[in-house]
């Protein structure tokens, strides 16, 4: 059996990938919808194809030699937007990821790579496959080399032979590109011959063979008008051909032996999965790659633990590491397996039996005077509690040191951070436990044992050097007055939990059920049948052949029927409206009904969610284990779910404060815009003054529809939306989106210039800071490759603002904590929804509270505008609101 070659079109696959999918990014602001459609397409390949030398080829340019023939090729294309343009580098560190080769060359198209590698693989017997959206390279088409072409977006293909090329198109692969010179390609301003369409062309080619044969027999034409066409277009047919024509001997430097692939390893391709959020795509890598070694950590250097049988107060010292250990991410639901601690003079282990039973070990963990360094001092906290034992006199944290030294890095366990400084004296975890469904702690108790207190050497070891640097780089007060004291207040939030009224959530479940069959029912009226709505099969039939709507897309099994589809054709018929609401009332019953019932502690009837503090490179909180921070809201029945979170005592209220516009605030802090300082001092709704602005009317003319335009506009600013961005929000052209972004800097010249002075510190110093001194690190902000650069330079503008606004309420919980002590109030806090926090308090402290929570939140940091708070109570979550 031939081996098998397997030659990928980068950019035209990455280019449908970005337009089938919606625009999505990750928790770190990265765009990856174009490199997540290409991962799946390449997952598949290599599942279905197994090939034995694969290569991806990428346009090394905008100029190429086609353009010396002629100059307008390819022009009139759209800029690339810069959402994708900024995905290419994130691709290429995926094959990287995946070792799958990559290779582009000056003035050459991939389409030339892959024509020379098809043609010598093909003369030496090899099976060829070639992958792209082109159908240029149907020309390559022989019997050792297929091409398979996307139709409509990424997984809906045809793959073509000799024999499929001439049953679909009529044409031999070497009539390609006689048909391409004959009617002409607008997409890469390919003149042909004016009025030749694809049908004349292939009758043509039927009669005369070729395009040189046309022409030396062009009186036999039939058809005067045609004749005439082709007489006077004659140079531009035979140019066409010379530009569609692929060039298969480009001077390529790599070679087919190069192109070998055996395989992927499942660590390095994990790791950017997570990295990208693409959490769907990890059971796929772990089940279908190449074991990894572990060769590199086999040989550790020796250490002495001390198993303990019980605690005694003579062995701690005053200065101890401790690790306590959970195999799993979740805190909340995980056992404490064990416990290591490690001073000056030994290195003890305790299984979690000999801890909970332990007065002497209680009685150090809750002296606040006996100082600790330990990994995580949030999740610390929380398993501790669960023992009854409050863990005091914490004053180092590693995770929190490691996160905010290197932001950008998404693995900061403590074997990983020992490696980044340096030391391997300790193995992964997944090298002792397994991973996924196969984790597990070892039979063998010396393994569990030895391991727990290398990662409490390790966090006593390295805590010098994380101060030093944290002390290097402005930072340690960040660390110490911002991020610890907030972990131990978060811990505590999350040990208090939010109490949840189970009846009521399942009687919403089944009202939403009701709701669905009403919904069903009406959509069954407009379709005249009844189908199985879930079903695209039975579904496309319906609405493309029975209800004659246009198609947009189809897909292996038929039509499309995907979110984005029904969005284009809402206008079309009442049916896709309640089609749309009965997808979400659907997804609202399974994924937050139904999903947050399954996380309702047993015990407390409460939710416990985990806040992530050391996760994304704005510093911004987010949750897990419930997402609480993403019920939905913009649907009535999405709302409603709030009213299911209730106080944990009688004639006690849900007290609800948020910041107003808080990043806009900040953007008008930071960049000193005098008209955009005086909207927020002197109350004026921002958004309407926008819209006056940039539309040039009076205030009291800005209709609705320009106020909401104004409102994408200015939020976008702060996102660093490009021209595609907001015409994708608004539903509007480029050229008008670019007109609204150009028009509001010349309104607000303050913040186009803080942007640009932005960008050139950030060049200067490689980072960009907040209030506080948190830093994301650019290091592609000085890079040659534009995307790299281009995706640097809105970092550098957006993140001081988010990261900003993060901090900011970050400060406000710790000062709100403290003043709550300071009042001797009972109110606390139970959960932090991006700029909003949620507290419970009894009924008759909320005339104090309302006071209390709005200076505090208002003064926590000095701005040159107000911050301003909103706030409301009520019985339920939903009733705060």
């Amino acid at each position: 059996m031939a081996e098998k070659v397997v030659l990928i079109d980068g950019n035209s696959i990455a280019y449908r990938a970005f337009f089938a999918l919606p625009l999505l990014n990750n928790d770190k602001g990265v765009y990856t919808n174009a490199v997540y459609g290409f991962t799946t397409m390449l997952l598949k390949i290599l599942e279905e194809d197994q090939p034995d030398h694969l290569l991806v080829a990428f346009d090394a340019g905008k100029t190429t030699f086609r353009h010396k023939t002629y100059e307008e090729y390819k022009g009139g294309r759209q800029k690339t937007p810069p959402e994708l343009s900024e995905q290419f580098p994130v691709l290429k560190e995926l094959l990287d990821a995946f070792g799958v080769k990559y290779y582009q060359l000056e003035q050459y198209e991939a389409d030339d790579i892959i024509g020379t590698l098809a043609t010598q693989a093909g003369g030496q017997d090899l099976d060829v496959k070639v992958i792209s959206g082109d159908k240029d390279l149907l020309q390559l088409v022989s019997e050792k080399i297929s091409v398979t072409l996307t139709k409509k977006g990424i997984t809906n293909v045809d793959t073509y032979d000799p024999s499929f090329l001439k049953e679909k198109m009529e044409v031999r692969p070497d009539q390609i590109i006689d048909l391409k010179a004959l009617m002409g390609d607008s997409s890469d301003n390919i003149p042909g011959v004016p009025g030749v369409g694809e049908k004349t062309a292939v009758k043509l080619l039927k009669q005369f063979d070729t395009l040189e044969n046309l022409y030396e027999n062009l009186d036999d034409v039939s058809g005067k008008k045609l004749k005439e066409k082709l007489e006077d277009n004659k140079d531009a047919a035979f140019m066409s051909k010379q530009l569609v024509t692929i060039e298969r001997e480009a001077p390529i430097e790599i070679k087919l032996q190069d192109l070998a692939y055996e395989g992927y390893q499942t660590h390095p391709v994990s790791q950017i999965f997570k990295d990208l959020g693409f959490q769907s795509l990890l059971s796929r890598v772990q089940e279908g790659g190449e074991s990894d070694s572990d060769d590199a950590s086999a040989q550790l250097p020796e250490i002495e633990v001390e198993v303990l049988e019980e605690f005694s107060d003579d062995m701690f010292k005053g200065q101890e590491s401790l690790v306590v250990e959970m195999l799993y991410d979740n805190y909340h639901q995980s056992p404490i397996e064990g416990i290591a601690i490690v001073n000056q003079d030994k290195k003890y282990v305790a299984d979690i039996e000999v801890v909970k039973d332990s007065k002497a070990f209680k009685k150090w963990a809750e002296d606040g005077s006996k100082e600790k360094w330990v990994f995580d001092a949030k999740g610390t906290l929380v398993a501790l509690l669960r023992h009854g034992i409050h863990i005091k006199g914490i004053t180092f944290d590693l995770l929190l040191a490691s996160y905010l030294i290197n932001p950008a890095e998404n693995n900061h366990d403590i074997p990983a951070i020992a490696h980044r400084m340096g030391s391997n004296a300790v193995k992964y975890d997944e090298e002792v436990y397994g991973k996924g469904a196969k984790m597990k702690r070892p039979d063998d108790d010396e393994v569990f044992h030895d391991h727990i207190s290398r990662k409490a050497a390790m966090v006593y070891e390295l805590k010098d050097a994380a101060e030093k640097q944290l002390i290097g780089n402005e930072q340690y007060d960040l660390y110490k007055d911002l991020e610890m004291p907030l972990a131990l207040i978060l811990g505590r939030m999350e040990h208090r939990g939010v109490q949840v009224d189970v009846d009521r959530l399942k009687n919403m479940g089944d009202e939403l059920e009701g709701r669905l069959e009403t919904v069903q029912e009406e959509i069954f009226e407009l379709a005249g049948e009844s189908f199985n709505l879930n079903s695209p099969k039975q579904l496309g039939p319906i609405l493309f052949e029975k209800l004659g709507l246009p198609v947009i897309k189809k897909t292996k099994t038929g039509y499309s029927t995907s979110a984005d589809v029904l969005e284009q054709l809402e206008d079309e018929h009442e049916i896709i409206p309640k089609i749309l609401l009965y997808r979400q009332l659907g997804k609202l019953k399974s994924t937050y009904i139904e999903g947050l019932l399954k996380v309702v502690h047993e015990d407390t009837q409460k939710i416990h969610t985990r806040f992530n503090q050391a996760l994304t490179q704005t510093g911004r909180l987010s949750s897990t284990d419930p997402n609480l921070q993403n019920i939905p809201i913009r649907l009535e029945e999405g709302r409603k779910i709030r009213q299911a979170f209730i106080p944990s005592k009688e004639n006690w209220v849900m007290f609800a404060s948020d910041y107003s516009q808080i990043e806009l605030r900040v953007l008008a802090h930071i960049a000193g815009d005098e008209k955009l300082m005086a909207a927020f001092k002197e109350g004026q709704d921002i958004h309407t003054q926008t819209a006056s602005e940039v539309f040039g009317v009076e205030s009291d003319e800005v209709t609705s529809e320009m106020r909401r335009q104004a409102k994408a506009v200015n939020f976008g600013i702060v996102y660093g939306i490009s021209d595609y961005g907001l015409s994708q929000s608004l539903g509007i052209t480029r050229k008008e989106a670019k007109a609204f972004i150009d028009k509001y800097f010349e309104s607000y010249p303050g913040v186009k210039e803080y942007m640009d002075e932005t960008v050139q510190e950030a060049k200067l110093t490689g980072y960009v800071s907040t209030f506080m001194n948190r830093r994301r690190y650019l290091p592609d902000i000085t890079s040659r490759n534009f995307n790299k650069r281009s995706f640097a330079e809105r970092t550098a503008m957006n993140t001081p603002i988010q990261g900003s606004a993060a901090d900011i309420i970050k400060k406000a919980m710790i000062d709100l904590e403290y003043r709550l002590q300071e009042e001797k109030l009972q109110a606390r806090m139970l959960l932090q929804v991006h700029d909003e926090l949620i507290l419970e308090a009894p009924e008759e402290e909320i005339e104090k509270l309302k006071d209390v929570v709005a200076s505090v939140m208002e003064q926590t940091v000095e701005l040159n505008v107000p911050l301003e708070v909103d706030y409301s109570y009520g019985p339920t979550w939903y009733d705060a609101k």
